[in-house]
């Protein structure tokens, strides 16, 4: 795992916890996307081993309702099963499922500028260049619900709500 990888996680795993902010946080919120080549969704890439297959099963695929009103739209890619396209404003990526051992589901550019990391109950799409948030706060409706049952039933996750 490079260093940036292991920045972004840790940065992320942190910005799950209730309450955890920082200056550094802030000025990352504010950080602009860097413009990115638009690749071709038709692009043959190598074939996705099982595990990558299973993985792209486990993504919420559909809209993402992000911070500030933005929003992204994650679909399957139909040229390359097992792989993923993200498109986020003007930029669109193929992406590449990957379970990690926490049980998060990074979803990376195939070309090494962008990461989804998707959560249980919300998602960030990071720039794995420079270890900065694009945008943050991203909810597929799963990950709604599942936040919805945790508030019903506090006791099934103690850790989320201090219990």
């Amino acid at each position: 795992m490079n260093r940036s990888t292991l920045t972004c996680l840790l940065l992320a795993a942190c910005m799950a916890l209730p309450g955890v902010s920082s200056a550094a946080t802030k000025k990352t919120r504010a950080a602009k996307p860097q413009a990115a080549e638009t690749q071709s969704l038709a692009t043959p890439l190598a074939p996705a081993s099982d595990e990558q297959i299973e993985a792209a099963k486990r993504a919420h695929v559909g809209r993402y309702l992000c911070e500030f009103g933005q929003e992204l739209m994650l679909d399957r890619n139909d040229a390359n099963p097992g792989y993923l396209n993200l498109k986020f404003k003007q930029q669109t990526w193929v992406m590449r499922p990957v379970l990690s051992s926490t049980g998060a589901l990074r979803i990376e550019d195939t070309r090494g500028q962008a990461m989804l990391l998707q959560i249980a109950f919300k998602s960030m799409l990071l720039n794995t260049r420079t270890g900065q948030r694009i945008v943050d706060a991203c909810v597929h409706e799963a990950q709604q619900a599942a936040l919805d049952e945790a508030k019903l039933n506090p006791q099934n996750t103690p850790s989320l709500f201090g219990n």
